[in-house]
């Protein structure tokens, strides 16, 4: 993979910049943390040589100066709505963030469940956080926000929440995921701050869009293919421009709402201490970490190119709409590419068609196909058949072809898939008896204490990190997690690989 970003770079300057900021404010910053906490793939993938860990390291630089809120919008709880790059509810992911930054050496020092209303569901995911020791606040809607700011900066609004417990001068607030009510909270906090004599300042820390690259760069594009069923649109600041006469991005969200977050940090917050654009709001360093541009450029036309295959899927499996879909076909033809842009695609259609003279398919079956990118540009494909999944395969014929084995060497003993295929007719029930890539990988590191070519490939596994994927079907729950595992980016055609409507 070309490099094209110095994470190291960034991170000592964007901890400098949190500094310098939380200096200008006296005791107390609140910092709303937006986009992805841990594990920032979106941010890696489209900014090769990203770490994904980047925040959290920052956060360790800061762990003497720094208490970290999470809020979560009791709505999302509800819905159960879902984390896509790691298949988690937003609830689960954020039990997870919380045992995430305790094994970082970090602590949460409290949850905050926004705009509750005494939602059962939302109950019993604080009950569950409570008995595990976890501080939990909970805030209401106060009526009329965002706009009746007379409200929302008095006591029937801000100074009805409840006040959340800090010790550190610089308090993160961050969120599974966008619309979690961070800003309202860390406003609110200011609120609660000033009243007690406090001097308390806010900022925000959003990786994207990168304000001093233009709106059309690919990478701020990028975000707008990851942020389409939001809506979010990139555009020139022009409160920045006016006041700094310097052009700086921004999105649509952040523009439009500006003069009323001003209207209600004047109301609560020093005249010294007010921004005069959202781009000034934030504080992010991200851009002057980008080492190559080029490389930058086609990654994150690339992560386009996957958000449109991701789009697509959701709008066939129900959980997206259209509009998304064809947002992100405008951005991909303003940039003139197409989805054979992507290398795999053509390769996993190819294998999907070879599958057809296979024998021994069911009717309820579909043909399938994969194809995997390796680093040194080599593709791989994988076909669907009784035994394994075309994604399996695909894996399989991978390390394969890394550990330098003939491509017809069996790795998993035939009597291990067999036994597997009973436990799964006879014991659990299954009507697809063909393995999954998690079943695939437990099969394949069984069969290593008998198999010296098992255990070769098994080797190679590591290698896969980061390698990208095509299929020419949605993937099956097993698939699509065992991959995820493997750190392969996958994308698929929007196609059911099964003609019933319950895939195991």
């Amino acid at each position: 993979m070309n490099i094209g970003f110095d994470s190291e770079k960034y991170l000592r300057e964007q901890s400098e910049a949190i500094l310098e900021r939380a200096g200008k404010f006296g005791d107390k910053l609140y910092l709303e943390f937006g986009g992805k906490l841990i594990c920032d793939f979106h941010a890696s993938r489209v900014l090769p040589g990203f770490d994904p860990d980047a925040k959290i390291k920052l956060l360790q630089r800061l762990k003497d100066k720094v208490d970290i809120v999470i809020c979560i919008h009791a709505g999302a709880i509800e819905a159960k709505k879902m984390r896509a790059d790691f298949c988690l509810s937003y609830d689960v992911d954020t039990m997870r963030t919380n045992d995430d930054l305790r094994d970082w050496g970090l602590g949460v020092r409290a949850v905050v469940i926004t705009r509750y209303a005494g939602q059962p569901a939302v109950n019993v995911f604080i009950n569950r956080l409570e008995r595990r020791g976890i501080k939990v606040y909970t805030h209401r809607f106060i009526q009329g926000y965002p706009t009746d700011v007379d409200t929302i900066a008095s006591d029937n609004g801000y100074g009805a929440n409840e006040y959340i417990e800090t010790e550190k001068p610089i308090v993160v607030v961050t969120g599974p995921g966008p619309n979690s009510g961070k800003m309202a909270t860390c406003l609110s906090q200011v609120y609660h701050e000033s009243r007690r004599g406090i001097k308390a300042g806010y900022a925000k820390f959003e990786t994207f869009p990168v304000w001093n690259l233009p709106p059309k760069h690919p990478v701020n594009m990028a975000y707008e293919a990851a942020t389409a069923d939001l809506g979010d649109v990139n555009m020139v600041d022009p409160f920045h421009l006016e006041s700094r006469g310097v052009t700086a991005t921004n999105y649509n969200r952040d523009v439009e709402i500006f003069p009323v977050v001003k209207r209600i940090c004047a109301k609560i917050m020093a005249p010294e201490q007010l921004y005069a654009s959202p781009t000034e709001m934030g504080v992010n360093r991200i851009g002057f970490a980008i080492t190559d541009d080029a490389t930058c450029r086609e990654a994150a036309t690339q992560e386009i190119i996957r958000r449109y295959f991701r789009a697509m899927c959701d709008y066939a499996t129900g959980t997206g709409a259209e509009e998304s879909v064809q947002r992100i076909k405008l951005l991909m033809d303003s940039l003139n590419v197409n989805e054979l842009d992507r290398k795999v695609v053509a390769a996993a259609r190819q294998a999907a068609k070879e599958a057809e003279s296979i024998p021994g398919k069911g009717s309820d079956n579909i043909f399938c196909g994969a194809a995997i990118e390796l680093a040194d540009g080599t593709i791989i494909t994988g076909k669907n058949s009784p035994l394994l999944h075309a994604a399996s395969s695909c894996v399989l014929n991978a390390v394969k072809y890394l550990a330098g084995l003939p491509d017809d060497l069996p790795l998993i003993a035939p009597e291990i898939i067999d036994s597997l295929g009973k436990l799964k007719r006879d014991v659990l029930k299954n009507k697809q008896l063909s393995l999954a890539v998690g079943e695939t990988l437990t099969a394949l590191s069984v069969s290593v204490p008998s198999n010296p070519a098992a255990c070769l490939a098994m080797k190679q596994l590591a290698k896969l990190n980061g390698c990208e994927m095509h299929s020419s079907h949605i993937p099956t729950g097993g698939d699509e997690v065992g991959l995820k595992r493997l750190g392969i980016n996958l994308t698929s055609e929007p196609l059911f690989a099964s003609r019933n409507l319950f895939m195991e």
